[in-house]
């Protein structure tokens, strides 16, 4: 038996229109600075490394956070593509994505507040390897456009809570 992405997307979809409730998914990271600025980040079984270039105090014994932001939209628009193009039957025998994100630097480290911290702008290129029509692809870009996740977070402020909490005296911080 072929593995499709179709079947997924359509049982996906079924299931979820079905039941609403079901659809509810929550995702979980916890980053533990281990030591300068190099931090270790558990996801599910995985381990991910985080750190600065040297420019920026760090050892560059990793990405630092807004390159893996850029990873994020980069490999969430793969899979987008991936999944809806076989859902809408469009063929796509490859897809990648090249990203650039610009930031002032005066915003993170408090040169002028009225600087931003985070990226100014992104730009990125998709590229399809696919013999479809580009009237086809058009309709393909408007879609996952429409349904990336990494996407609808950059696009649209999501609210984001942070509590702060001391360790007790003599305590590691979980």
């Amino acid at each position: 038996m072929t593995f499709r992405f179709k079947d997924v997307f359509s049982g996906a979809q079924g299931s979820f229109a079905a039941a609403p409730d079901q659809a509810q998914a929550v995702f979980e990271a916890v980053s533990r600075q281990e030591e300068g600025l190099n931090s270790t980040v558990a996801i599910r079984q995985f381990s991910v490394g985080v750190d600065e270039p040297p420019t920026l105090g760090g050892k560059d014994l990793a990405p630092n956070p807004v390159e893996y932001v850029l990873a994020a939209l980069g490999s969430c628009q793969e899979i987008t593509y991936r999944l809806y193009a076989d859902a809408l039957g469009i063929p796509l025998d490859g897809v990648s994505v090249r990203l650039t994100g610009a930031i002032d630097l005066r915003g993170f480290f408090n040169v002028d507040a009225a600087v931003r911290p985070g990226f100014q702008k992104i730009e990125a290129e998709v590229t399809l390897d696919s013999p479809a029509p580009e009237a086809d692809l058009a309709r393909l870009k408007a879609v996952v456009d429409r349904h990336c996740p990494v996407l609808d977070i950059l696009r649209h402020p999501t609210p984001v809570e942070l509590v702060l909490r001391q360790a007790a005296p003599g305590a590691a911080a979980a």
